[in-house]
């Protein structure tokens, strides 16, 4: 039994597909149902509610083989830490009390490289959390998500893709269904043993002038990327309802971002999983603008 908590997000959703696909027994934590596809619904245990809720963790992890998780950053929190942290505890304690052997968990590149990025240091520290627990853990530390850029899709119409880091920074980018891929991979595999960071650079490393070229040559029509203020993005998200302290983490990570803390890795084949932003572009960024065009 594989229990896969953030189900229906953008790991999560394409990590129960492929499991349904290889045909294995998998059991998920979700808050809204309705938010799953009707087969997820009809071959999947459902158990309803937050996995930062024991209660509903008891329920899910009862004779589990595996765990995946993915805790999503509570935008009201008081602190990164307790957002990935404290909110994680319950998870840990399930994992000890149903003795739940293999856990793999989405983390961030840096670790060990002693600067301080916000929510990613708070990742490394929920690791630490669940190595304590005495299972076996892999924690996927991964570099900034493609798919985020799909957050753009209505300026990248206009024209302009935007970020807080200097155009000619380069740093690693990694595709969704590629990150679903590994992690699939090792809840599959009931060999590996240990407690372990598992460094994934993605596709390639580009710069977000590479990236607006990219996007150039895809769309057919000029990008260009342009520079957004800090601390004008961190109004902007006490704007939307984070708290202080998260929005600042934000900021911390972005920061640390352009300091290359997911630059301190070497790019090797074994790190670098099968999708280029090139291909990211024409498979969703592309279509996406094109809807957006009507």
């Amino acid at each position: 039994m594989i229990v896969i908590t953030a189900p229906t997000g953008q790991i999560g959703s394409k990590l129960v597909a492929t499991l349904l696909r290889r045909d294995e027994p998998i059991r998920v934590v979700v808050r809204d149902p309705g938010r799953l596809p009707a087969d997820v619904r009809e071959r999947a245990e459902v158990v309803v509610g937050s996995h930062r809720d024991p209660d509903v963790l008891d329920r899910a992890l009862d004779g589990a083989d595996a765990l995946f998780w993915l805790m999503p950053a509570a935008a009201t929190a008081s602190s990164p830490y307790e957002a990935y942290v404290t909110a994680s505890i319950p998870g840990a304690d399930a994992v000890v009390r149903h003795a739940v052997p293999r856990v793999v968990i989405i983390s961030a590149l840096g670790r060990g490289t002693q600067i301080y990025a916000g929510h990613v240091s708070a990742s490394h520290a929920m690791e630490d959390l669940f190595r304590s627990t005495g299972a076996h853990v892999r924690a996927l530390a991964l570099p900034a998500f493609m798919d985020n850029l799909l957050r753009q899709v209505a300026t990248i119409k206009e024209g302009v893709v935007s970020g807080t880091v200097p155009a000619e920074s380069r740093m690693p980018w990694i595709a969704t269904k590629d990150i679903a891929a590994l992690a699939a991979e090792y809840l599959l595999d009931h060999t590996w043993t240990g407690q372990e960071s598992v460094e994934v650079l993605g596709g390639e490393d580009l710069s977000h002038r590479e990236i607006a070229e990219v996007l150039t040559e895809v769309l057919g029509t000029p990008v260009r990327f342009r520079r957004g203020d800090r601390a004008a993005v961190g109004q902007f998200l006490v704007g939307r309802g984070f708290s202080e302290a998260m929005a600042r983490s934000m900021l911390d990570m972005d920061l640390a971002g352009e300091r290359g803390i997911n630059n301190a890795a070497p790019r090797t084949a074994a790190n670098t999983t099968p999708t280029t932003f090139r291909e990211f572009a024409e498979e969703f960024v592309k279509p996406a603008v094109h809807a957006a065009q009507g």
